[in-house]
């Protein structure tokens, strides 16, 4: 029997949709063909009249059509005052909407950081937030203590935008009815168990300390030009985008946008740092230890790295 999925479109972009449609083995069409996903609804790939979609909320709402899927993308915008009609859909909050079809969802997946977490909007007047998270903190529009008409929280697939991929495998563990391991932000541990920056093609440059302080050489951006791969977990270096690259590997920071308080306040191309050493260091690591460790090894690094030549 074909899955039913609902796919919301809150405050956001409209860049998870993007990237999403950029998925190529296998395409769209055939992706969902494979795993008998019925699209019920997504506003740019969608034909519905207003009428009819209407008509498809009443029964999805009512629960007189089943709804196993629903997929948001986009922050909920509550403001103002709680009111929710900062977005709202034939004169009722989109807010209302989107929980009345979470308490029929089968499974509710949260599309992107701002889906996931709040992102940009959250802590402005739009006040913004994720679906079972507002940055850090557990609750958002759902509640903490929220769990899907299967037995399951929101999954938080996080991104800016979420790597299509991500959503492609799992749709797929849905469709299997294969369990999907969470981390504390509820995000899937196959995607985000890892760190960006195990993979960087600039590892070797971070562990002898070859630092760049501007754009355009191979050396670690860590240490002053904002790179957040050791600090977030992602699978931006493990499924490359467009099969081929990432940020690093093209010279840009991470900006460490599937972390719940992304976007920092802090500027996106410097690191706060003390001494040379970031004051932000990977969990578990201590500061003394690494301020070591990292002296010792730029006095170790070889020539080669220091003339930035990659060997073949």
């Amino acid at each position: 029997m074909a899955l039913n999925l609902y796919w919301m479109q809150a405050g956001g972009c409209g860049g998870d949709t993007m990237s999403f449609l950029g998925t190529e083995s296998p395409d769209v069409p055939t992706l969902l063909q494979t795993l008998d996903v019925d699209l019920l609804w997504h506003s740019s790939l969608s034909n519905l009249s207003p009428a009819r979609h209407g008509e498809l909320l009443e029964e999805l709402t009512a629960g007189t059509r089943p709804l196993d899927i629903l997929v948001v993308e986009g922050a909920v915008l509550q403001g103002p005052a709680g009111t929710g009609m900062f977005d709202a859909r034939a004169g009722r909050p989109r807010k209302d909407l989107v929980a009345a079809l979470a308490r029929r969802a089968g499974h509710v997946i949260a599309l992107g950081t701002c889906a996931s977490f709040g992102g940009f909007g959250a802590g402005s007047e739009t006040e913004a937030t994720g679906l079972q998270f507002t940055r850090t903190h557990k609750g958002g529009l759902l509640g903490a203590d929220f769990l899907a008409r299967a037995g399951t929280p929101v999954f938080n697939l996080a991104g800016c935008p979420c790597h299509h991929d991500v959503l492609g495998n799992v749709l797929l563990a849905l469709a299997a009815g294969v369990p999907i391991a969470l981390d504390e932000f509820q995000r899937p541990l196959d995607w985000y168990g890892t760190m960006v920056h195990q993979g960087c093609t600039r590892n070797e440059y971070h562990e002898y300390r070859v630092e760049e302080e501007a754009f355009g050489e191979k050396g670690c951006l860590f240490f002053h030009m904002g790179c957040q791969g050791p600090l977030t977990g992602g699978p931006c270096n493990k499924h490359l985008w467009n099969q081929r690259s990432s940020k690093t590997r093209v010279g840009v920071p991470c900006f460490g946008c599937t972390n719940p308080d992304f976007p920092a306040a802090a500027p996106f191309f410097a690191t706060g740092n003390i001494e040379g050493i970031p004051t932000a260091l990977p969990k578990g690591v201590s500061r003394a230890h690494y301020m070591a460790y990292k002296v010792m090894a730029a006095a170790a690094a070889p020539d080669r790295l220091k003339q930035r030549i990659t060997e073949v």
